[in-house]
């Protein structure tokens, strides 16, 4: 026995168990997120399906009703950050992900009106889908700390939300599909931002966690959406 070795072994055991209660508790993490996610799906169902039947008040001052949704969203966020570790927290995010089923009915009336409207619709979840998986693997794979894309990623949003305040008034259509396209890829990168903090123990609220993967979610389907509905939508 060496006794000059005991506290180096010491302090090995000490970083596994100190490593092995942050993997512990960024699984328990990851499986909250992914069952809040699942439950944010049913008021994101009702509120399109909502959504669709008012859609005439969105078409009718799309421009007021888009600064008045950005308002609300952003709003509900703070708040959710604000109750993030409690009950009511859930309550706001569940408000929110219903609001912003309500903002697809337009697009989802648009799409169901189209001859592969519902197909286009289908493409747009399953890519969505496809992307979460990927994303979701890079990130459980490498277990890699994405979160130095941070910074990057929000002056992108930033650029994206007044290229989109923008485009409104211009109405460029060749503008509406880069800015469609450049939006996959930052909500994609931003995804792969969010879980990959998940994973390494980064975010240590499911709620908070939920509400980034989400709007990542949201917003790679509707302009994935848009783009399919621009490059391949037929009419009857």
């Amino acid at each position: 026995m060496q006794p000059e070795l005991q506290p180096v072994r010491s302090n090995e055991s000490g970083y596994r168990t100190y490593g092995t209660a942050v993997a512990a508790g960024s699984q328990r993490v990851l499986r909250n997120t992914y069952l809040l996610l699942a439950l944010t799906m049913a008021p994101t169902i009702a509120g399109a399906l909502v959504g669709m039947a008012t859609a005439s008040v969105v078409m009718a001052h799309p421009i007021i009703t888009t600064f008045v949704m950005l308002a609300a969203v952003v709003g509900l966020q703070f708040a959710i950050i604000a109750n993030r570790n409690s009950a009511l927290g859930i309550g706001f995010l569940l408000l929110m992900t219903g609001l912003l089923g309500w903002w697809l009915g337009p697009i989802l009336n648009y799409a169901l009106a189209l001859k592969n409207g519902a197909q286009l619709v289908g493409y747009a979840a399953g890519g969505t889908g496809v992307v979460f998986l990927v994303m979701g693997a890079i990130a459980t794979a490498t277990k890699r700390d994405f979160g130095f894309m941070g910074k990057f990623l929000f002056v992108g949003m930033i650029a994206l939300v007044i290229a989109m305040i923008a485009n409104m008034f211009l109405q460029i259509p060749a503008l509406a599909l880069a800015i469609s396209t450049l939006a996959i890829v930052v909500f994609s990168l931003f995804l792969l931002h969010d879980l990959s903090r998940i994973v390494t123990g980064g975010e240590t609220n499911y709620i908070v966690a939920t509400t980034g993967v989400y709007l990542s979610l949201f917003n790679i389907f509707a302009n994935l959406l848009q783009l399919l509905l621009a490059l391949g939508g037929e009419r009857d």
